[in-house]
């Protein structure tokens, strides 16, 4: 009996998500094609966010000095700086409150909300933030900024493998010096954004040593009726 669409979809979506690994040595002689990165930055653009607030921007490092200076404060990125067709850093919003001008920026400009439709958004979202305690400390505003960024990361690295793109999540680095390095090119904007995760994409050198390994589906769910 042939395969419904579904079925296949089914399929090609496991079979992604069985191929993808942490790749650490890409094939530095190829390099991924435009329109190939162009799907994949498409599909960060187009992931949630809570409450829609997108408060990520994805640095696309190919600037071989400065893949050198990062690679130098990076220690678990030496081999993908030096390898990787495409490596970006991604970064997250640092003043993403309800009531800042960002916020603003997004429910007016990007969501086109008129004056009455925002003002009671926005009592509702601060509602919501802070009810969540996101104003404890400026960190803690930061890090819910930069869980967002994972939905976007995880939605790339899932699409890279669907076209047989290999790509590595890196936390692996100095988190002072990096944030030097990119304020030093200014591209933090005087402090409104700063480093949420590194990531690296290209095509692998050689297969990974063993099949891949998880808990089993038991081991992590429970069914509550």
């Amino acid at each position: 009996m042939e395969k419904s669409n579904k079925e296949v979809m089914k399929e090609n979506v496991l079979k992604a998500y069985h191929f993808r690994h942490a790749t650490k040595q890409f094939d530095a002689t190829r390099a991924i094609p435009e329109e190939d990165f162009e799907y994949i930055l498409e599909t960060g653009r187009l992931s949630p966010s809570s409450i829609g607030f997108e408060p990520w921007k994805f640095l696309i490092v190919q600037n071989p000095a400065l893949r050198q200076r990062l690679s130098e404060v990076s220690s678990g990125a030496q081999k993908q700086l030096a390898t990787a067709s495409h490596f970006m850093v991604i970064l997250a919003r640092t003043d993403a409150g309800y009531n800042s001008p960002y916020a603003e920026y997004m429910l007016k400009e990007i969501k086109g909300m008129p004056d009455d439709v925002f003002e009671l958004t926005s009592a509702a979202y601060g509602k919501f933030q802070n009810n969540q305690r996101l104003f404890e400390t400026p960190r803690t505003l930061f890090d819910w900024a930069s869980k967002q960024t994972y939905i976007a990361l995880g939605n790339m690295m899932t699409a890279a493998a669907l076209i047989g793109i290999d790509s590595c999540p890196i936390e692996g680095y100095d988190y002072e010096k990096v944030h030097q390095i990119l304020e030093d090119e200014g591209l933090l904007e005087n402090g409104a954004w700063n480093i949420s995760v590194m990531a690296a994409f290209g095509y692998r050198e050689e297969d990974p040593a063993r099949e891949k390994t998880r808990k089993s589906l038991d081991n992590i769910t429970y069914w509550i009726e």
